[in-house]
């Protein structure tokens, strides 16, 4: 067995290999392994996961069902109604809604990462959930927007979140030019200001069980999801995010190495970073809008995704938004099963899987410093 040396230990072009000296159709070739091998797991993790629950029904079912009603092909008539009814209209909304948050924080966890040059950063970073949790417990303690109804929550969460985002966006331009650290240092504060407000809305609404709702929401949930025109603007703004990002995965190389490198490739540092804000901004202003705040999956997943299929972005994207799809559908069994009949908020069980991961990065980045 020969062992694989990296580029820097081997000074010439493989054996048989000299017509691919850099290696990019091996690249090419275990990309598409991977994002094939992900587009099947996901497929088989939705249809575990729609069966996965206090009824369980199995995936072959699961299968029927969704085939029936999405093509109408035949096969659901010995189906019981009360299960086409748990599958349909309960648990695959839900599903779909794991599949479209998951990939949305975890491309925009990938862009964030390049933007500011860290690889500790997520949609967290620039307080865009700090805003949306505040417009999230005026809407349950205050009833702001309560003329919305039932979308009185998401819309409130959501322009808490657009004004996070522009908030930010003000601060980090006000000195000047839009810089990493400028931006760090602008979303590190705007974030803590707004969850010292968050917990202010609390303590003064003297509402106990207003109190137990917003510590529920804040730790995600994905309960509400429903076949209504919300989960549609969700799946538009997810497609959209992630189509840029692949689009503009060459600008977020170059932005990764320093502006520098992005000024001699043609890309302006400001002026893609101020859009990178704005399309990061809006999608996880959405997704947190439909199901709270969900940690971790923008910190994790890039890196996971850099693993397998290397650094460059036009790579990493497509295979950070199924990895990341993948990983909040099982988060979300895990949510509906481990306490049954109660339901654990979603956001505890992805901190519990990414916190040790967290520690991992620590201790390696660590050890390449030293």
């Amino acid at each position: 067995m020969i062992p694989t040396a990296t580029p820097s230990a081997r000074p010439g072009p493989a054996p048989g290999r000299a017509d691919d000296p850099l290696g990019l159709r091996a690249r090419r070739r275990r990309t598409t392994l991977w994002l094939l091998g992900l587009g099947a797991g996901l497929v088989a993790t939705v249809l575990v996961g729609v069966g996965a629950g206090a009824v369980g029904i199995d995936p072959a079912t699961v299968a029927r069902i969704v085939g029936h009603h999405l093509l109408g092909l035949p096969g659901t008539a010995a189906v019981d109604p009360t299960s086409d009814a748990i599958v349909w209209q309960v648990r695959l909304p839900r599903v779909v809604l794991a599949v479209l948050v998951g990939a949305g924080l975890a491309v925009c966890g990938v862009a964030l990462q390049a933007m500011v040059r860290n690889v500790l950063a997520d949609p967290y970073l620039l307080g865009i959930n700090s805003g949306a949790s505040t417009g999230a417990a005026a809407a349950i303690l205050f009833g702001l927007g309560a003329g919305l109804g039932q979308h009185a929550l998401p819309a409130s969460a959501f322009l808490g979140a657009v004004a996070a985002s522009a908030l930010v966006l003000a601060v980090a331009r006000s000195g000047g030019r839009l810089t990493s650290t400028r931006m760090l240092l602008a979303g590190v504060a705007v974030g803590y200001a707004l969850s010292g407000l968050t917990s202010f809305l609390v303590f003064a609404s003297g509402s106990a069980e207003g109190a137990r709702s917003v510590m529920f929401w804040l730790l995600g949930s994905l309960g509400l999801a429903q076949w209504d025109a919300p989960l549609a603007v969700v799946a538009v703004v997810v497609i959209l995010t992630v189509a840029l990002l692949a689009v503009w995965g060459r600008g977020l190389d170059a932005l990764a190495v320093g502006d520098e490198t992005a000024h001699t490739l043609g890309v302006s540092p400001d002026r893609f970073r101020t859009l990178l804000l704005l399309v990061v901004s809006l999608c996880v202003a959405v997704l947190v809008a439909a199901a709270g705040s969900i940690g971790f999956v923008g910190l994790v997943v890039p890196h996971l995704a850099r693993r397998a299929v290397g650094a460059g972005h036009v790579r990493v994207v497509p295979t950070a938004a199924l990895m990341g799809a993948i990983l909040l559908v099982w988060a979300d069994v895990a949510s509906r099963v481990l306490l049954q009949p109660q339901e654990i908020p979603i956001g505890i069980i992805t901190s519990v899987v990414g916190a040790p991961f967290l520690l991992l990065l620590i201790r390696r980045l660590h050890a390449t410093a030293a």
